[in-house]
């Protein structure tokens, strides 16, 4: 049976995304996020940060690295990645995010995703999910009619 890693954040930046690129020319971007979280310590609830490093890849690194500065807010979709190493006779290691897709939060283009290995989004593009469309069945002319309603007002089983 093979494993699988699947991993979604959503915090701030912690710093400014860096641009770089292997000897073959190919773009890596990496950047750090905080993700809050509450947790109680006897009476009190205190606030505790976890801080993660995330690589993006390819065209997508390229688009988002000048969009992704200290304090953004990000959605990140990808994987865990755990890099191994000898420093001094020791073994180290460290686990760090590389993700498959980036959300800009907190404002700026209506939908601010970009998938690794994709083209930009445009306004036509996918949309959120839970974004209400352009109201429908209006009537034509400018005529006057009832105040618009949900569509599934009728499958209310009551």
């Amino acid at each position: 049976m093979s494993s699988f890693s699947v991993v979604v954040l959503v915090g701030n930046l912690t710093r400014d995304a860096q641009l770089k690129y292997t000897p073959s020319g190919f773009p890596i971007c990496t950047f750090g996020i905080a993700i809050n979280t509450r947790k109680k310590s006897g009476d009190q609830w205190v606030d505790e940060a976890n801080f993660f490093d995330v690589e993006l890849f390819g065209k997508s690194a390229e688009a988002l690295n000048q969009y992704l500065t200290k304090g953004k807010m990000v959605g990140v979709e990808g994987e865990l990645r755990q890099d191994r190493w000898e420093q001094d006779g020791q073994s180290r290691s460290k686990v760090k995010i590389v993700a498959n897709k980036v959300n800009l939060l907190g404002g700026g283009s209506r939908d601010g995703s970009y998938q690794a290995g994709s083209a930009p989004q445009g306004g036509s593009g996918s949309r959120d999910p839970f974004e209400r469309s352009a109201p429908r069945n209006r009537p034509a002319g400018g005529e006057s009619g009832p105040p618009e309603t949900d569509d599934f007002s009728d499958d209310i089983p009551f």
